[in-house]
């Protein structure tokens, strides 16, 4: 299956590249997306290699999409395109990872009142502002979205083992 993963720059380095190694390892291919071919530096100074802009993603290419937190899913909900991909991916019955600070863009999809998640502490109150229900646990998997999310990086490991069961 293919995977697309939308970031860019503060994006948390570990949120990358710990889910697309579990992905990787169970047989499936992770696309790297942005709003430009340049590389995308993470927080902790990795550089990732941009596979493939927004301006060419089209949902029916790809299985299921993942959003890595960091500082990058705050600047992506400014930008509709990806905004549009997201909730695309949420009315699609294909699944949705979405970890840390990732679940922001939720909330620009004007879908937030209909889903049930987990985020970073921080994010919490602001999806429940925006009518999501939130727990606070390890994973939250919302079966009417096939939606997958997580709070933090601690959370990985329940995190990449829940989106490879669910693909």
């Amino acid at each position: 299956m293919k995977v697309a993963t939308i970031l860019t720059d503060l994006v948390e380095d570990v949120e990358v590249t710990s889910p697309t190694e579990a992905l990787e390892a169970a047989g499936h291919e992770v696309v790297l997306i942005s709003d430009s071919l340049d590389e995308v530096k993470g927080k902790k100074g990795t550089i990732f290699e941009i596979d493939q802009t927004i301006d060419d993603t089209r949902l029916a290419d790809y299985d299921a999409l993942l959003i890595p937190g960091g500082f990058s899913p705050d600047q992506l909900r400014t930008d509709d395109r990806f905004v549009q991909l997201v909730k695309d991916f949420l009315q699609s019955d294909k699944p949705v990872f979405a970890i840390c600070h990732g679940p922001q863009l939720f909330i620009q999809t004007e879908l937030s009142n209909q889903l049930q998640l987990t985020a970073y502490e921080s994010v919490q109150p602001d999806l429940r502002y925006a009518g999501a229900t939130v727990t606070d646990e390890p994973v939250v998997f919302d079966q009417q979205f096939r939606l997958v999310t997580s709070r933090n990086p601690d959370d990985l490991p329940a995190f990449n083992q829940a989106i490879v069961m669910t693909l």
